[in-house]
């Protein structure tokens, strides 16, 4: 990967951190307003990121309206945007303003079982508030990560992840450390969403496209015998707030493309439910089965 310069990291920090200041600052009411106006800017700035979503949703979803799907796509960034800026004022004792729970037994359940909990993720709804409102309602976690190529940015976000608590790994040493947290009986989300390189992933069918996902997840979850708890974090519009969702734990076979397939069939029936909240401007099926063109211009 060619080196980025200091002068391009600089400006894109400054950018975000004015970003962010200006909605942390704002009253509630304006910050969201100003959230949508900064998601459209990025959709207008990038118009790639459309075009994208497009293309994703023309194989994934072909009934569905794209245009009113991808501007819901980037009214669900707007949001996160300003949940991320107000983090810092985001407390237990104000927490239910933001988010509520559900499903949460499978969790105690889990728990209570001397289990450690393996929370299968994805880029739905606020997945940064996911995190943030589990460590304040029952314990602090671990969050795979990757970093940021901008470091500014990186630790611009980091600093906001840590406020509740959660504690980050990162992808290129994590196997070993998630482990050790589970066998501790702790907590570990991991994004299972992502497009994964095809010799580090196995192809299911995702959408009714072969999609290649990593099989780590399902490799950790046998080693490990965690409980898998799919989890996530949605908008209500009628709420005018979030709902943390737990999932009833999946069965792990052992097989490990039968557990990722299992997986990924899991996250497609939420995303239906939701689909206007998932990130669709991601390159999804990027990676193709050896000979098979590529899906993206």
């Amino acid at each position: 990967m060619r080196r980025r310069s200091l002068i391009r990291n600089l400006a894109e920090y400054g950018l975000a951190l004015a970003v962010v200041k200006s909605l942390q600052y704002a009253p509630l009411a304006l910050a969201w307003r100003m959230g949508f106006a900064y998601a459209r800017l990025l959709d207008r700035a990038l118009p790639h990121l459309r075009r994208v979503a497009y293309r994703n949703l023309a194989m994934a979803m072909p009934e569905a309206d794209a245009k009113s799907m991808v501007d819901g796509v980037f009214r669900n960034i707007g949001r996160l945007l300003v949940v991320v800026a107000k983090l810092p004022s985001i407390r237990r004792e104000n927490l239910s303003r933001w988010i509520r729970l559900e499903g949460g037994e499978h969790f105690q359940a889990a728990r209570q079982a001397g289990r450690g909990v393996l929370f299968a993720a994805s880029h739905l709804g606020n997945w940064e508030l996911s995190a943030f409102a589990h460590a304040l309602l029952a314990e602090p976690m671990y969050v795979v990560v990757r970093p940021l190529d901008n470091p500014y940015l990186d630790r611009l976000v980091e600093r906001r992840r840590a406020l509740a608590g959660n504690r980050p790994l990162f992808k290129k040493d994590f196997a070993r450390a998630i482990l050790k947290a589970l066998t501790n009986q702790q907590s570990v989300g991991i994004l299972i969403d992502q497009n994964t390189a095809a010799d580090e992933g196995v192809f299911v069918d995702f959408f009714g496209v072969p999609a290649c996902s990593g099989t780590g997840f399902a490799k950790l979850a046998v080693h490990s015998g965690a409980a898998v708890i799919p989890g996530y974090a949605v908008w209500l519009e009628e709420e005018r707030r979030y709902v943390l969702r737990f999932e009833p734990p999946l069965d792990i076979t052992g097989d490990v493309v039968r557990d990722t397939q299992a997986l990924h069939a899991k996250l497609e029936e939420i995303i239906r439910r939701y689909p206007d909240q998932w990130l669709w401007i991601h390159r999804r099926w990027k990676t193709r089965p050896p000979g098979a063109p590529s899906l993206y211009d």
